[in-house]
């Protein structure tokens, strides 16, 4: 046999190797879907932290800011799954308050980044058809014009939807986010004429949970982290304290929608005891 027929015989028989594993792939995920789907349990709000964006740039040879488009991609395709499953409402956290003291232009990328996809999705049909009710949260100030603009259009086009809700974290912490809650509550209780000593007497977990930025949203029930970190790094910290927690080592642009029905499989498989 020649050199190049030698070749081309290699060649056919990695694409029908290639072509065997993903079959194989595709019945694997077709059957965990409908495990999850014949379960019928799936979490009332799923938290999601879309981390090793930059990870997956180096490991492949990109550039960091590839990584970034490549984790808006996939936000796009996660949020379809949602949208399959029927999961009533999920919070994605695409930037920390840590995140907004990296390099200028890594910065400057992400948040066009968040500026194009706030404008897709305003003008997505599925986020229309599904009635989606997206909203902003976090600390923005600081955020370019166009940026803040393009978030504000997206909430008040969504602001009367009564479908599955969409919370994009973004300049978010959790210790920010508790902080904010006790200032709004000290103020509001301070205009009411009450005195600091009454404020404290009185002060209930409830007074912060009515004030945190997504108080109409329940607590979220399970929370995956991608890139194989094993913490929350401040995610919704006063709202997770019963959640349950999975850890994913893909990295974010990675993510498949298999590694997602495996999530929720586990979920299913857990049995929650809300601190009993």
């Amino acid at each position: 046999m020649s050199s190049e027929a030698a070749q081309l015989a290699v060649r056919t028989l990695q694409k029908a190797r290639n072509a065997a594993r993903s079959a194989l792939v595709w019945g694997y995920e077709q059957r965990l879907g409908r495990d999850v789907q014949a379960h019928g349990r799936l979490p009332r709000h799923l938290g999601l932290i879309l981390d090793g964006n930059r990870r997956f740039a180096r490991a492949s040879g990109l550039q960091r800011e590839v990584g970034h488009s490549f984790g808006a991609d996939k936000a796009h395709e996660v949020l379809q799954w949602c949208l399959e499953l029927g999961i009533p409402a999920a919070t994605i956290w695409v930037l920390s308050t840590d995140n907004t003291s990296r390099d200028p232009n890594e910065l400057a990328h992400i948040l066009s980044l968040l500026e194009r996809e706030a404008r897709n999705l305003a003008t997505d049909p599925r986020i229309h058809a599904n009635r989606v009710r997206v909203r902003a949260i976090g600390q923005h100030e600081g955020f370019p014009p166009q940026v803040l603009a393009a978030l504000q259009d997206l909430e008040a086009k969504t602001a009367d939807y009564d479908g599955m809700r969409l919370n994009i974290a973004v300049g978010y912490g959790g210790r920010e986010e508790i902080v904010d809650a006790v200032k709004i509550h000290l103020h509001r209780q301070a205009r009411a004429g009450l005195s600091l000593d009454e404020v404290a007497r009185t002060l209930q977990p409830s007074d912060i949970s009515a004030h945190l930025y997504a108080a109409d949203v329940p607590d979220p029930d399970f929370i995956i982290r991608t890139s194989g970190e094993i913490r929350l790094s401040g995610f919704m910290l006063w709202q997770s304290v019963y959640s349950e927690y999975y850890f994913c080592d893909v990295y974010w642009p990675g993510f498949r929608r298999m590694d997602f029905l495996r999530a929720l499989r586990e979920f299913q498989g857990r049995e929650r005891r809300f601190g009993r």
